[in-house]
Parts: structure tokens; C-alpha cells; sequence
């Protein structure tokens, strides 16, 4: 038997991992990095939103508690979808929360006493960014002729539309 060399090996393992989808491989690498930076923006938003619905208090408690109970399972159900799509098309995703905490773009709220109105703010803006992240994806996608991931994205676009929509409602005077 011919032992192969490493860069052979890493070429078949590559086309092994790309031959199940027409996405360039270029596209593929750009695709499934983004996805990755989206995991962990949407991991890190859903912990601060455990965090603020854990620490919520005043006298809409309830409400705000059961709202914040809410959007994290929003957020936490779309993390296995976006880890699956980088893998359908060939790419790998996040490996570890050292590896979350190196890419997230959504900050940490570590303060001992946060006001119910800062915390419903700071998500709203936080849901906001997440949004425009996600256009942006989008266009990459549907310039690669990634549908399905296009596809995925719109619908995570508009539930975090209305999840801000929510925030910014509930947070009015």
C-alpha cells in the first residue's frame, strides 16, 4: 500500500467533507466562519439573557422574567441549527466556550445589580446587532448560492426582529 502524504490526506478529507454540496470551497470556509462567529454571538446572547432573566427583579418581575425565559429558548434552539448548517456544507463550527469567548462580538454584562430597564435595553441593542449580523451573512450566502442557509437566516432574522420588537416595546415609558 502507498502511504499518502499529509497534504493528500488533508486534500481528500477537504473533498470528502465538500463533495455532498455545489458551494465552492472558498465559499464554504467564508460561509461556515461566519456561521461560527454567529454561534457564539447567539450562545453569548442567550447566557446574558439567562443571566438577566436569573437576576430580574422590580415589580414586573413576572413579566420580564417569563419574556427573558422566553427569548433564550429562541436563542438556544437556534444554536444546533446554525452548528449543522456549517456542517452540511463542509465546514466545522465551534469547539469549545475558550473558543466562543474568542470570537463573540456580543459583550458580557458581569455587574453585580443591573437595573430591569438596562437590562431590557442592552438586549434590545444586542438583538439589533445580532440582525445586522445575520443580513450580512445573508448576503454572503446568497452571493455563494447558498440557499438553504439563506433560507434559515430569514427566519432567524425575523425572530430576532420581533424579539427586539419585544424588548423595545416593553422597555417604553
Amino acid at each position: 500500500m502507498i502511504k499518502e502524504s499529509k497534504r493528500e490526506l488533508e486534500d481528500r478529507r477537504i473533498a470528502a467533507h465538500t463533495q455532498h454540496t455545489d458551494i465552492a470551497s472558498e465559499s464554504v470556509k467564508e460561509i461556515s466562519g461566519a456561521l461560527t462567529v454567529l454561534l457564539a454571538d447567539v450562545f453569548a446572547l442567550y447566557i446574558k439573557t439567562k443571566n438577566f432573566h436569573w437576576h430580574m427583579s422590580g415589580p414586573h418581575f413576572r413579566d420580564y422574567h417569563l419574556l427573558l425565559d422566553e427569548h433564550g429558548d429562541q436563542l438556544f434552539a437556534m444554536t444546533d441549527d446554525i452548528a449543522e448548517r456549517a456542517r452540511k456544507i463542509g465546514g466545522t463550527t465551534l469547539r469549545s466556550i475558550r473558543h466562543i469567548a474568542q470570537i463573540k462580538r456580543i459583550e458580557d454584562n458581569d455587574a453585580d445589580y443591573v437595573t430591569p430597564q438596562d437590562m431590557l435595553s442592552e438586549l434590545w441593542e444586542d438583538n439589533k446587532a445580532l440582525v445586522l449580523s445575520m443580513k450580512s451573512l445573508h448576503d454572503l450566502c446568497d452571493a455563494a448560492g447558498d440557499v438553504a442557509t439563506t433560507s434559515v437566516l430569514e427566519n432567524w432574522i425575523d425572530e430576532t426582529q420581533r424579539r427586539a420588537w419585544f424588548l423595545y416595546e416593553t422597555s417604553r415609558d
